[in-house]
Parts: structure tokens; C-alpha cells; sequence
């Protein structure tokens, strides 16, 4: 249960943290107003929120993984959202970067 939970957190907290800084770009670079960057920093601020709920109490630990899990999560919405195409060598060093944060999340370790 413990994986499984963390897991749809990491989730949850690369849609709206991905989807935040998303939201600010669109607002600024796209030139798509200030109610997107509000929403955008909004998105963020949730982020922020799901990203305490994690049941590891290890903030460094969760953070660190949770940039495996962002590394990947920003190629996917590059795919779905703005038609990235990535190449063979992004998409090794996002699962580099999953099979990392795997290792630094869920490996047992002794009590």
C-alpha cells in the first residue's frame, strides 16, 4: 500500500507542478495573459501540498525522488501537450532518472 500511495502522489504532484510552470509559460512566453500565470502558480502552490503527503517523512528523500518522477513526467506532457518528439537518448535518461528514483525511494533498508 505504502508504493502504491506514494506512487499516485508522485503522480498527482507532476501533473500540478508540471502543469503549473506549464501554465506560466503559456502566460509569459505565449503572451496568453496573467489569469494563466495565476492559475499557473496556483497549480504550484498545490504541488507543494501533494508533495507533503507523501507517507516517507524524508524530505530530502522524497524531493529527490520526486525529480526522477518530474524528469520523466516533463517529457510526457512535452509529448502530450506541445508535440515533443523525444529521442532515443531522452528517453534512456528519463528512465535513468526513474530507475534512480526508485532506487533512492523504495529500496528496503535496515531499521
Amino acid at each position: 500500500m505504502f508504493v502504491t500511495k506514494s506512487i499516485l502522489l508522485f503522480v498527482a504532484a507532476a501533473v500540478f507542478e508540471i502543469g503549473g510552470a506549464w501554465l506560466v509559460w503559456q502566460g509569459i512566453r505565449e503572451h496568453r495573459g496573467w489569469l494563466w500565470v495565476g492559475g499557473g502558480v496556483i497549480a504550484l502552490g498545490i504541488y507543494g501540498v501533494v508533495a507533503a503527503l507523501q507517507p516517507d517523512a524524508n524530505f530530502g528523500r522524497v524531493l529527490a525522488t520526486y525529480g526522477g518522477v518530474f524528469v520523466a513526467g516533463s517529457i510526457l506532457w512535452g509529448m502530450a501537450v506541445d508535440g515533443f518528439r523525444p529521442d532515443r537518448w531522452d528517453v534512456i535518461g528519463a528512465l535513468i532518472c526513474l530507475l534512480g528514483a526508485a532506487v533512492i525511494m523504495y529500496v528496503p533498508r535496515g531499521a
